[in-house]
């Protein structure tokens, strides 16, 4: 068995990440949890996380990701028998419980989602799981994490392995919480998957460069896009946080989202709104 050593700077940021998980309940919040400490213990830009539901019996996943991709690979990527997700979970049973590397590449060439994935470049997903309790046989719960450029490597892949009951522990709390809510809420026409429809504070002008925001877009980028300067998208950010009362860009597009400020655009980050 080989040990791992770990730095005490990375030691601490472990640590953090850690003491934070209990607080994790909704995806909103499972996403931003991601996005912090959680980075530099293992970066990712895309997080596929997989949950066996027991009404449908089978896994379902969400997909969170801070770059933008097209539609039809968001869905794609979500579908429970698409070949990347069978390739995940079929290499993470064969390496016996342990976190695996999985090159796309290796995989077919004429898969619609594959192409894409590669063509985006992304290489390597690191997978994860766990299976049911005394079902060694059904999955739990698996997660896939990758992003483009450098390819994971088997220092990402320990880093998983050591996070794994953290994730799976806050990924669960997510998938209950949510199933309450939306179980609390039946037939409810001014909700989305459970979560109530508040009266969002923003216009549809900050509304549109908080899109952009949640997409991590710089200042600078955002005001090419819509054709404005880049202080007039440095004030509208600015009024934002005041109206969220958001301390950070990443705090702001977590409440919006949680009040389901972002409109269409919050699906972007998993079928049912992160």
């Amino acid at each position: 068995m080989t040990t791992t050593t770990i730095a005490p700077d990375q030691s601490e940021v472990l640590l953090r990440v850690i003491e934070a998980a209990p607080q994790v309940c909704r995806r909103h919040q499972f996403f931003v949890w991601t996005q912090g400490d959680f980075q530099r213990w293992l970066p990712h830009k895309l997080s596929l996380c997989g949950s066996y539901d027991r009404d449908q019996r089978e896994l379902v996943f969400d997909l969170f990701n801070s770059l933008p991709m097209p539609d039809a690979v968001t869905r794609a990527l979500r579908d429970r028998r698409s070949v990347l997700v069978s390739a995940a979970l079929t290499s993470w049973q064969r390496g016996r419980g342990q976190a695996v590397v999985l090159d796309i590449r290796q995989l077919p060439a004429h898969d619609a989602l594959v192409s894409e994935l590669v063509a985006l470049g992304y290489g390597r997903f690191i997978v994860h799981g766990l299976t049911r309790p005394g079902r060694p046989d059904e999955v739990e719960s698996v997660f896939l994490f990758g992003q483009p450029g450098p390819d994971a490597d088997d220092n990402a892949r320990q880093a998983l392995d050591m996070l794994l009951p953290c994730v799976h522990l806050a990924y669960q709390r997510v998938c209950v919480t949510e199933r309450q809510m939306s179980q609390s809420r039946p037939g409810a026409s001014a909700a989305i998957n459970g979560v109530a429809l508040r009266p969002s504070p923003i216009t549809e002008r900050e509304r549109e460069i908080l899109v952009w925001v949640r997409d991590g877009l710089s200042n600078q980028q955002i005001s090419e896009k819509l054709g404005i300067s880049a202080l007039t998208v440095k004030n509208h950010v600015q009024k934002i946080l005041r109206k969220l009362g958001a301390a950070n860009r990443a705090q702001a597009v977590a409440k919006a989202m949680s009040m389901n400020a972002l409109g269409a655009a919050n699906f972007h980050l998993g079928e049912s709104s992160v």
